[in-house]
Formats: C-alpha cells, structure tokens, sequence
C-alpha cells in the first residue's frame, strides 16, 4: 500500500477498538468532539508526506512504493541527514506540541530492526525475525503506533515485588494457546492511543532475575480483545472556536492508562518472551541516539515556536525592557542548543553495529538532562512577559458582539496600531501554549517523557568519558616543568 492520505488514515480508526474517556466508550475517534481535532491534526501528516514527497517519502527498495521516510534503517551519516527533513516537516506542522506524532515510533522500529542480532541474542532468533518482519508491514502499510512501557505506580515502597513473580499490576504472561500467548496486567502511558493502529510494548527499565514472565516485548492490533484504553481528561476544548483556543482545539495527542485483560498475542507479534537476556540489554547502545534524532528536532521547533510567541507578546504591548529582552535570548539560547546538538550529533554519527548507524550520543546525552528543566523555564518566561495580559483576552465571541466590539477596539488595541482582534489573537496563542490544560499537560509532558530529568542529570555525571577532565585536572597536581 505504501504512504497514506489523511483520509485513509482515519477510515483506519474506525473498528471495535476499547477506548474511553470520561464515562463514555469511544465509537470512533475521528468524530467524537474531544477527539476528531487531534484526529484531523494527525491526518494532516499522512498528506503532508504527499504534498512534501521529497522531503518525506522514499522508494522501497524491495517494493518500489513510496513509504515514509522515517522508517529508513540508517546506514550512512547520508540516512542520518536525508530523514532529518521529515522529521522537521512533522514537528512544524504542530509547532512541536505533538510529540507522540507516528514518526517517533516508526525511528524508534527502524532502529531496532536495525540491530536484529541484538533482539536475537540469547536464543531469541525467532523474536528477532518477527519484529524485522513487523517493522517492514509497519513501512509499507503506514501504520500509526501508540506504545506503552512503564509500569504504573502503585505503591513506591513495594513497587519491585514483581521480581518474585507475586504482582499482578505489572503487565505480565500468565499463559499460552495453540496461537500465542495470555497477558494480563497494565501499563502506561500509551500517549496517542485513540489514533494509532498498533500497541507496541517493549522494555524500558531493565527487569530483576526471577521476573520472566514480566520479559515481554510485542505489538497488537489496537482492536485486539481485552484490550482497554482509560483515557484522561481531554484538554481538547472540543467546543471552542479555533481562534480561543487554536493549539487545543487541534493538538491534544490524548494519554491513556492501558488495561492487558486476559489479552492473546499472536506468536507472530511476539518479540521477546520470557527471555531476560534480551529484554535487560537490547534498550542499550544505539536506542537513544535514534529516537533522540526525533525528540530532539521536535523539541527544538517547540523552542523556536516559544522564542518567536514570546518576542511578539513583547512587540504586542511595545516592552523593549532589557529584562524582557534578556528572558527573550534565554529561549533563543534553548533553541540554538538543541539545534547545535542535533547537528553535532548527525556531523559525528557513526555505525553502532550491524551496518547501522545513528547520531553520536555525546550531545545529546546532556539534553535529556537539560530540557526537562528548560521547558518550565520558558513557561515561567511567559507568565513574566505575558503579565495580566495574559488574561485580558477577549473571546471570538466578545469581539464579534455589536455593543462590545467598539468598546474593546478602544482598550484593548495593542501597541503601534495593532488591531483589538490581533492582539486578542496572540495572547490568546499564548495563554493556549502554556496555561490551558493542554499547556500544563506540556510542560508535565517535557517533564517526564524522556524519564527523569534529575536521573538523566545524575547519569549525566556517571556515564560521561572524564579522560579529558581529569587530565587537565592532573596537569595541575603536578610540578610545573
């Protein structure tokens, strides 16, 4: 089939799948009034791909149709650099507000199909050959895949008694059929769930020796059976107008809460089962920096986003205040950083095993440090700037009332002859990025989605190659010549 429209993509959404939010079952996601912006939004992409071909498409070499080209497997600095392009292309068409968008899971499969003898390891060849095969239909069919791969919290003092086998909260195996096998258990947090086709679950934190049955790693058709999506509260301010809320109304990916009731995996989606060899090792070595590429070139265009709404916040009521422009250059620096990184990474990337290759780690390690704490800076950045104004922001509604609108013409135009509606515009943009709901489920999003920023800040310390800092430290113990 190859690259999709948007209109297939949705027609794709529409089966028996389990997903609710609030008390209501979902019948289907791209109508329901909570969801149908986001599903719009994400239909977008697959016909961005078709309007932009040469930056998003690329020919299947066994096939010869057109797929996506963030499902290269990179094996040149070239790869490196020629899926970059769709990664940006994806990340501007939601100013990065996306971040689950399809294109984080189609790198981060490319990735491991890239590294088949890593998933083989062990005795695990036949787990091995069957996510190489999944990641070909996920190409070539155009797939959208939501993901799972946390445990959820229930209590932190005893949250490692599945090492013994004995918790039953943790997603685990508890049989097999003639097809497959039983899991049962849940995770989270599967972000995208109402748009996707496919649940993936793979390892994230490495698992105790005993916990076999915990081991697991597959991908299931999101209609599968047992199978039960808990949607958060939507922050999709379904009945507002796109001017009131113009981020919301559009951008809300949606999170949910993943119930396996007694749930069949069919053998041929299995990917490890049971084998702790894998599952503890195959996450490291060349995972980050392959779905960094993404993460980052997405972060990066949030930034830039952040640095060009703030600046105009700043123009809209004319404050060229040096604090101001100070916080203004704070965001910018953000968004230079990362960019620098990005690029750094792509210049140094190299073969990490197996033909494959992927960015240099060493740049982009500090960033998953450092942005979990830049993104609620800027957010407080707002707030400075943004004032009260913030606040004063007439609806679509108010504006287009005969009796207010001359009023609100009169006080609450903005600088240098700037209408009431443009300024009415942008602080409502503003107030949408970083106060609404959707903007504080942002910044708990760019808190956590990679992990623990302060984990990766302490891992920062720990893994990082001291040959250098300790040399200079040397040079200066010893006596001078």
């Amino acid at each position: 089939m190859g690259a999709r429209t948007g209109k297939e993509f949705l027609a794709g959404l529409k089966d028996d799948r389990e997903v609710w939010l609030r008390g209501e079952r979902v019948a289907n996601a791209a109508e329901h009034p909570e969801l149908r912006g986001a599903a719009r939004a994400m239909a977008r992409l697959f016909d961005l791909q078709h309007e932009r071909p040469d930056d998003c498409l690329m020919t299947d070499d066994e096939t010869g149709e057109r797929v996506n080209v963030t499902h290269l497997i990179p094996r040149s600095k070239e790869d490196i650099q020629r899926r970059r392009r769709g990664f940006e292309v994806n990340a501007e068409a939601s100013v990065g507000m996306m971040g689950r968008s399809p294109d984080y899971m189609n790198v981060t499969f490319a990735g491991f199909a890239g590294s088949p003898g890593k998933w083989g390891a062990n005795g695990n060849e036949e787990g091995a050959e069957n996510l190489v095969r999944y990641q070909r239909k996920m190409a070539l069919e155009d797939l959208s895949l939501t993901h799972t791969i946390v445990n959820p919290t229930i209590d932190k003092t005893r949250d490692k008694d599945f090492a013994g086998g004995n918790d039953p909260v943790p997603l685990h195996k508890v049989g097999e059929t003639e097809h497959g096998i039983i899991v049962r258990g849940a995770r989270i947090l599967a972000t995208l769930a109402p748009f996707s086709d496919d649940l993936a679950v793979y390892p994230s934190h490495p698992a105790p020796q005993g916990a076999d049955a915990y081991a697991l790693a597959f991908s299931i058709s999101m209609n599968t059976p047992g199978l039960i999506f808990l949607c958060r509260d939507s922050a999709a301010a379904a009945h507002a107008e796109h001017f009131d809320r113009p981020l919301s109304t559009r951008f809300d990916e949606q999170d949910a809460f993943v119930i396996f009731d007694d749930v069949e995996v069919p053998r041929d989606r299995i990917f490890i089962d049971g084998n702790l060899d894998v599952y503890n090792t195959v996450m490291f070595g060349g995972w980050a920096p392959n779905v960094m590429h993404q993460t980052m070139i997405r972060s990066q265009t949030k930034l830039e986003f952040a640095w060009g709404l703030a600046a105009r916040m700043a123009e809209m009521v004319n404050d060229t205040s040096p604090i101001t422009q100070q916080m203004l250059g704070e965001i910018r620096a953000y968004s230079e950083i990362v960019r620098s990184a990005v690029r750094l990474g792509e210049e140094n990337a190299r073969d990490y095993g197996e033909g494959t290759w992927f960015l240099d780690d060493a740049p982009l390690a500090p960033m998953r440090a450092l942005l979990p704490r830049w993104f609620p800076r800027v957010t407080e950045i707002f707030h400075l700037i943004g004032s009260h104004n913030l606040l004063a922001t007439p609806s679509r509604a108010q504006l287009d009332d005969e009796r207010l609108r001359p009023l609100i013409d009169r006080y609450l135009h903005g600088a240098n002859g700037v209408s009431a509606d443009d300024r009415a515009a942008l602080f409502r943009l503003a107030w949408d990025f970083v106060s609404t709901e959707l903007g504080a489920r942002g910044e708990l999003y760019e808190r956590y989605y990679f992990g623990s920023g302060a984990r990766h800040v302490q891992l920062n310390h720990l893994i990082g190659d001291r040959t250098r800092a300790d040399a200079l430290v040397d040079s200066m113990l010893e006596p001078p010549p």
